[in-house]
C-alpha cells in the first residue's frame, strides 16, 4: 500500500504547542497552489505502476481551502497518479473553519474521512492551547460532519496539560466518546523546541505535568477506550473495528509514501526493498514556490536508508502499533529478532511488557507505557 500526503501550511492562528511548519496568512495561497500542482506533476514518474490507497491533507489547517481549491488539487493528483477507487481520503479540519456548505462540498469531491482537531471540550483548556474554537463549536463540528454525509470521523484530543487532573481529562474523553466518532487520537502534550510553549516552560510560566501524572492519564485513557469498544492499535490511536486510519497505518507498516508541500517528508523503498530513499522539502512557502517556479524540486535533504536503519525503524514503528511481524522481518531482512535478541525478548515477556502471538511481538498495555525504552533495548 502506498500513500500520498499534502501539507497545507496555512493557519488562522498557530497553536502554542505546534512545531509543524505553518504560517498565519493566506496571502501566498495562489502561488502555493500553482507550485503544489507543479510538484505533483514532477513526481508523477515516481508513482508509475503504483496504486495509491490513501491520500491525506494535513497542515496547518487544510479546511481553510475552498472547495474549488481542494477540487483542483484532487484533479491534479488523479491526473498524475493511480488512486484506488476505494482510497481513504482524509482532510484535517479545525472546528472554527467549517460550515455545513463547505463540508458537503468536501464530501462531494471524494473526501471520505475527516480528522477534526478538537483537543479539549473544556473552554479554559482550549484558550490555554490557543485554539480558535470553543467547546460548543467542537461538538457542532462533529454533528455537521455527520450531517454532510461523513461516516468516518476522527477527533484529536490532548491530555497531560499543565496541572490537568484525571477528572478534567475524563470529562473531555467521555464527551468525545459520547459524540460517537469512529476514531480517536489521544496525544499527550509534548513541549517541542522553538515553540511558544517551550519558551513559557523555560520562563517558568507553566510547568509540565510530572511523568507519573502523565502515565496515570495514559493508563486511564487505555482503560476507558477499551471499555467503550475502541481498539488500541497504536500508542496514541484508538478505533472502532474497521475504522483504523489506513494512511497512518501505512507509515507504521513502513510502506511507501510521497509528500507534497513545504516541510513534507517522503519515503520510498526500492529494488528488493532492502534499501530506500527518504527526502524532505524546504520548510518555507516562499522558497518552495520560487524553486518550483523554475521546475526545481524543493528538497531540503535526501538520504539513503540501508538495512540497519530499515530494521531499526521496523522495530520502533511496529512496537508503537500492532507489533513486529517476526516472519516478515526475517523474510525481508534476514533478521531473526527472537533469536538474536532472545534474552531481551524473554525478559520483556517475563516482565509482562510484551507477548509473542502468531509470530508477532506485541507490547502489552504496560509495555506501551515504556515503548521508546523497549524499542531502544531491541534495536541495540
Amino acid at each position: 500500500m502506498a500513500s500520498l500526503y499534502l501539507h497545507i501550511p496555512f493557519c488562522e492562528k498557530k497553536c502554542l504547542y505546534c512545531d509543524f511548519y505553518s504560517i498565519e496568512t493566506l496571502s501566498p495561497m495562489e502561488d502555493f497552489l500553482k507550485s503544489l500542482a507543479t510538484e505533483i506533476e514532477l513526481y508523477a514518474r515516481r508513482g508509475d505502476g503504483t496504486r495509491f490507497a490513501t491520500v491525506f491533507f494535513g497542515g496547518g489547517t487544510p479546511s481553510l481551502l475552498t472547495p474549488e481549491q481542494l477540487g483542483t488539487i484532487l484533479s491534479a493528483l488523479h491526473s498524475s497518479y493511480t488512486i484506488a477507487p476505494d482510497a481513504e481520503i482524509t482532510l484535517e479540519t479545525n472546528p472554527g473553519t467549517i460550515t455545513p456548505e463547505k463540508l458537503s462540498a468536501f464530501r462531494s469531491l471524494g473526501i471520505n474521512r475527516l480528522s477534526i482537531g478538537v483537543q479539549s471540550f473544556k473552554d479554559e483548556e482550549l484558550q490555554f492551547l490557543s485554539r480558535i474554537h470553543d467547546s460548543s463549536q467542537a461538538v457542532e463540528a462533529v454533528s455537521l460532519a455527520r450531517g454532510a454525509g461523513f461516516e468516518n470521523i476522527s477527533i484529536d484530543l490532548m491530555y497531560s496539560l499543565p496541572g490537568q487532573t484525571p477528572d478534567q481529562w475524563m470529562y473531555t474523553l467521555e464527551r468525545g466518546i459520547s459524540l460517537e466518532p469512529q476514531h480517536i487520537s489521544a496525544y499527550s502534550l509534548i513541549v517541542e523546541d522553538n515553540t511558544p510553549l517551550a519558551r513559557m516552560v523555560k520562563a517558568r510560566q507553566v510547568s509540565p505535568n510530572p511523568v507519573e501524572a502523565e502515565a496515570e492519564l495514559f493508563e486511564l485513557t487505555m482503560r476507558v477506550m477499551e471499555q467503550n469498544g475502541f481498539e488500541h492499535y497504536e500508542v496514541s490511536n484508538y478505533a472502532k473495528p474497521g475504522f483504523r486510519s489506513r494512511h497512518n497505518y501505512s507509515y507504521w507498516s513502513h510502506e511507501n509514501y510521497i509528500g507534497f508541500g513545504p516541510s513534507a517528508h517522503s519515503f520510498w523503498r526500492t529494488g528488493g526493498r532492502r534499501s530506500g530513499k527518504r527526502w524532505a522539502n524546504i520548510a518555507n512557502v516562499s522558497t518552495y514556490s520560487r524553486r518550483l517556479a523554475g521546475r526545481e524540486c524543493p528538497v531540503a535533504f535526501r538520504e539513503e536508508v540501508g538495512v540497519k536503519e530499515l530494521v531499526n525503524e521496523r522495530i520502533f514503528l511496529g512496537l508503537r502499533a500492532d507489533g513486529v511481524d517476526l516472519d516478515r522481518l526475517e523474510a525481508e531482512f534476514g533478521i531473526q529478532l527472537g533469536t538474536g535478541q532472545r534474552e531481551t525478548v524473554r525478559q520483556l515477556i517475563d516482565e509482562r511488557l510484551a507477548v509473542i502471538d502468531a509470530g508477532v511481538l506485541r507490547l502489552t498495555q504496560e509495555g506501551f507505557m515504556l515503548c521508546d525504552e523497549i524499542a531502544g533495548r531491541l534495536m541495540a
